[in-house]
């Protein structure tokens, strides 16, 4: 039996954004226990040319969202990006794991050969909605995830694999 979108996209999503929350934790209790004002960890980035967390973290679930909301054929949700705090953070990922609830398996049938079209910076990307998700959307929603584990790492969160492969 061939596996659907919505398991290879879903699950996926809310484990990692889960993960996500737990760091967040970790982060928070790392900075008050260093005494370090948590603006500055959030503010962190590995090269000078790269977003900081907080946009890592923002990325993350703007590939979640957007992803399963275009696979599903319903609109995108819209955040506004103000994040500063990591409480603010943790609302927008629980608000990103609400949504991913609503969507229901059914909902992506037949969204493997649907013809998904995507702004990218000035241009205009198309894809079937399987390569969309597996050579587009999966790829940056854990490079976005990725990148933000790394940041936190750098900076001393004393966090491992085991906290970025969190069982669900």
């Amino acid at each position: 039996m061939p596996i659907s979108l919505y398991h290879i996209a879903v699950p996926s999503f809310q484990k990692h954004l889960g993960a996500m929350d737990a760091l967040l934790d970790k982060l928070a209790a790392y900075a008050a226990a260093k005494k370090i004002d948590p603006s500055v960890l959030l503010a962190a980035r590995l090269y000078p040319d790269m977003f900081e967390l907080t946009r890592q973290i923002q990325g993350t679930t703007d590939f979640a969202k957007a992803a399963t909301a275009r696979l599903a054929n319903v609109a995108v949700p819209s955040y506004a990006d103000t994040e500063t705090t990591i409480p603010e953070l943790k609302a927008r990922l629980a608000k990103t794991l609400a949504f991913l609830e609503t969507i229901k398996p059914e909902q992506m049938e037949g969204a493997e050969q649907r013809m998904i079209t995507i702004k990218v910076g000035p241009n205009d990307m198309t894809f079937t909605g399987q390569d969309y998700l597996l050579h587009f959307a999966l790829p940056n929603f854990y490079f976005h995830a990725t990148t933000a584990y790394a940041i936190m790492r750098h900076n001393g969160v004393e966090i491992g694999k085991r906290d970025f492969m969190r069982r669900a």
